[in-house]
């Protein structure tokens, strides 16, 4: 949650923030009631001291409901307004493969995968403007290779000439940037040098109950293996994304984005269970032996 929403939200009463989520869900207004005074505590817990926060503890919220009433988007549409992580998951899929299902885990690392994804996000628009003009530069550079440079004595004849063609270049440059701006050389073929992103993940299935994990491995290893770089022929305006993205990755702090999201995800995340009247296990009578759900039940609450 960035500094200005949590002052905005801080200017808002539930009564307002039940207003806002008026203009998408139409009724249910004790349960927007329920949800707005929740967001307006979750927020008023975090402007405490460390030590008396650590005493207030957020407490879950149960929405009952027929399907279609709109539990689902009351919830969606108030981790938007705060700008908080929101996942939905599915309570089912937790006991319907086998005996385990999937890992309970699970759903906290897809939290925080939304997390990092929203605080990534937020850091490439600040530096947007600063990567947009650094992709205009090497586009450029493309375009136009920089003429070979020399040392001359000044007032030479070879000096003068070196700074006639290094004037020649400039207006010419000047001319292509103002063509790159007005869109003009947008299908230009162009051979531009890009990191190669074909192998950086690389997804690991475990055991039964430990789901799927994707393993980010420049992230893990960091600059233990250099970044690969390919060349490309492509247009100026298919280079101008993937330059973009190298640029913006250049520019944000992976180590700052990584504990920003982290710390999103704890104060903030919001993970909406769905269907978890569909494990209501029943007790077997002493009927046998039967698989027994309570044990995932008590790991969701």
């Amino acid at each position: 949650m960035t500094v200005e929403n949590i002052k905005r939200l801080d200017e808002m009463t539930p009564r307002e923030i039940v207003e806002e989520l008026d203009k998408h869900v139409i009724g249910q207004t004790a349960a927007k009631r329920a949800v707005a005074v929740a967001l307006r505590n979750r927020i008023r817990r975090r402007r405490l001291e460390a030590d008396l926060a650590r005493d207030v503890l957020p407490k879950n919220i149960l929405m009952i409901g027929s399907t279609g009433v709109g539990k689902t988007e009351i919830a969606r549409r108030l981790a938007r307004l705060s700008n908080s992580p929101f996942i939905k998951v599915e309570a089912s899929k937790f006991t319907e493969v086998g005996y385990v299902g999937r890992d309970v885990e699970g759903m906290v690392r897809e939290l925080a995968d939304v997390a990092v994804e929203m605080c990534r996000q937020e850091a490439y628009e600040s530096v947007r403007k600063t990567a947009q003009a650094n992709v205009e530069e090497r586009i450029l550079d493309c375009l136009l290779p920089r003429p070979v440079s020399y040392y001359h004595e000044p007032g030479t004849p070879e000096a003068d000439t070196a700074e006639g063609i290094a004037k020649s270049y400039l207006r010419t440059r000047e001319k292509f940037r103002d063509q790159l701006r007005a869109g003009e050389l947008e299908e230009r073929g162009v051979e531009t040098e890009t990191r190669d992103r074909s192998n950086t993940m690389i997804d690991f299935i475990g055991d039964q109950g430990m789901g799927e994990m994707g393993v980010n491995l420049q992230g893990m290893f960091g600059n233990l293996f250099p970044a690969k770089t390919v060349r490309r022929t492509t247009t100026v305006g298919e280079a101008r994304q993937s330059l973009l993205r190298d640029e913006l990755d250049a520019l944000v702090d992976t180590e700052q984005i990584t504990k920003s999201a982290i710390a999103r995800a704890e104060s903030s995340g919001i993970i909406f269970l769905d269907e978890i009247d569909k494990i209501a296990g029943r007790e077997s009578g002493g009927h046998g032996p039967e698989v027994s759900r309570q044990g995932v039940q008590r790991d969701l609450l």
